[in-house]
């Protein structure tokens, strides 16, 4: 039957037809075989050879297939039989994990034609929706116009794809002040391309462009996401509290929320936030992680196994998949003196870390879960080796709050296993004097040592000591001693490599740099800089 429907309409559709599709790729996803084989007939007939055109069937096969491969045209089914995701939120996903290239035209299969949806997909970087019942001539149509918007803006696709970030949102900019063809599409890329170059203010005013002539909430929540990284939490809470009240299914919404009470430290709110957003969207594997990341964070153990071994299951092949679940997991199972389930993430750690040996970031997560795989089978004295290896890299320019959590966690089960390391307590204080540079983040490292309260105390302290010599310093400069509360804090910053000081010794060098005659302190200063960096914020891979 679906043969004849096609016949009716091929030749209806030839006019309208897109042409150059002999080359194209196509993915189709639709849990229904025959709606399958539906969509698939109807693209050949496009022009599109059969042997390019690939099947799914699974929201999961469906992620992980367009993590790996590329398509010029990726047809979905709105909805999936196997998980409440739809095929809007494995755009979302893709699309915010970097996964989807622009250039690729993405279209939603659904019966929904409800004229908010309409309006989304011609309005948001969605190129379209097909509306069921479907047939050749929509397709066409459907698939002729968003291949035109992507010859439109060829300029923005191709910078994009040279990785000319830059000047892909400078041409996004331009089409917006101009209200060129298809400038919402454009200021939605020009948007996210801001935010991700940390032109923050240049971001929020281009959402609040769109905003202000078409209303939409993916503006608002840029407008919000371009003040909280800006450095202005307070009004992105009170545009993202309105933005939850007036759209209280709005699950992206809800991520920005969590990550902005994360950073205030507030992590039991950062926590309901996140587990509000994971029924929103129980199969987001992003959204499970940041949720079990944060009940293990709050000691809400089982809830975060029950979440964290989910994420596992759905995602551990997948190349949105965070590894510090793993990290987390494994330590509940070492304090449960569970074997059998420390070894499991083990090997997955291994296998990851064979596959990107140059990856120091997953090195340094297998190398943590190995020593508490050999002090289950107390093998002490090689523990002991490897931690003090482990300890030689705290100082390194890529070590990061991730891994100090991590090994303050480790040595903290260490201590609690009856492993006496002489210079633990020096190691303690050496990490929370690198990574204690606010409020925030102090508190994150002390959830990593709570079991354990002189660690704690330890940490607490450490931050104490870099405020105390933050007022010091400021105090020294402001009394005409600038020169020499520069060399103290270069000086600190050298040993500790505290972000925090290194900031504060750039900042009086910024304002007191015409009375101070020593050029030799801005060369040590960038030097520092380079190497450590600074403006760290309350995230971290750890965390959302």
């Amino acid at each position: 039957m679906h043969d004849a429907l096609r016949g009716k309409s091929k030749h209806a559709a030839a006019d309208t037809a897109p042409q150059g599709l002999a080359s194209a790729k196509a993915l189709v996803i639709d849990g229904n075989p025959t709606s399958r084989s539906i969509l698939k007939g109807m693209l050949v007939d496009l022009g599109i050879k059969s042997d390019r055109i690939k099947q799914v069937g699974r929201y999961t096969e469906a992620r992980n297939d367009l993590e790996v491969h590329a398509y010029d045209i990726v047809l979905c089914d709105y909805h999936f039989n196997d998980t409440s995701q739809t095929g809007a939120d494995l755009l979302d996903e893709l699309r915010k994990n970097q996964r989807l290239p622009f250039s690729t035209v993405f279209i939603l299969v659904t019966a929904e034609a409800t004229q908010a949806k309409v309006a989304e997909a011609a309005e948001s970087a969605l190129d379209s929706y097909l509306l069921k019942p479907h047939n050749l001539n929509n397709l066409s149509e459907r698939l002729r116009i968003a291949r035109h918007r992507k010859v439109v803006l060829a300029d923005i696709f191709q910078a994009l794809q040279d990785e000319d970030f830059g000047l892909a949102a400078d041409l996004c900019q331009a089409r917006v002040t101009d209200k060129g063809q298809y400038w919402v599409y454009a200021a939605r890329i020009g948007g996210e391309l801001l935010l991700r170059l940390n032109r923050h203010d240049e971001a929020k005013k281009l959402f609040e462009i769109i905003d202000a002539t078409k209303a939409m909430p993916w503006a608002r929540l840029g407008i919000a996401r371009a003040q909280l990284d800006g450095g202005q939490p307070a009004p992105a809470r009170r545009l993202l509290e309105s933005l939850l009240v007036e759209n209280p299914d709005y699950a992206d919404a809800y991520d920005v929320m969590g990550r902005a009470q994360f950073q205030a430290g507030e992590v039991e709110q950062a926590y309901e936030t996140y587990r509000r957003a994971v029924e929103l969207t129980p199969s987001s594997l992003n959204r499970l992680q940041k949720m079990g990341m944060l009940a293990f964070q709050l000691g809400k153990t089982e809830e975060a196994t029950k979440v964290l071994e989910r994420a596992s299951a759905l995602g551990s092949a997948s190349r949105l998949f965070d590894y510090q679940g793993q990290i987390l997991l494994a330590q509940i199972y070492f304090d449960q003196k569970n074997g059998a389930s420390l070894q499991k993430c083990v090997n997955l750690l291994m296998q990851a870390h064979t596959k990107a040996p140059r990856s120091a970031r997953l090195r340094r997560m297998y190398e943590v879960l190995y020593v508490m795989s050999l002090m289950l089978q107390r093998q002490v004295a090689e523990v002991v080796r490897r931690v003090k290896n482990m300890q030689r890299e705290f100082l390194m320019a890529d070590y990061d709050l991730e891994a100090a959590g991590n090994m303050m966690g480790l040595l903290m089960r260490l201590r609690a296993n009856e492993l006496e390391l002489p210079d633990s307590e020096i190691w303690v204080d050496q990490l929370a004097r690198r990574f204690c540079t606010s409020k925030a983040l102090t508190d994150i490292l002390c959830l990593m040592v709570k079991e354990h309260p002189p660690y704690e105390a330890q940490v607490r302290e450490a931050y104490s000591a870099v405020v105390n010599m933050a007022e010091q310093t400021l105090t020294q400069a402001k009394s005409g001693q600038a020169a020499q509360a520069i060399e103290t804090l270069l000086q600190t910053s050298a040993t500790t490599g505290n972000a925090k000081l290194i900031d504060l010794a750039d900042m009086v060098w910024q304002r007191y740099k015409d009375t101070t005659a020593d050029p030799d302190l801005e060369t040590r200063l960038q030097e520092l800089r380079k190497k450590f960096g600074a403006r760290l914020k309350a995230s971290a891979p750890t965390a959302p």
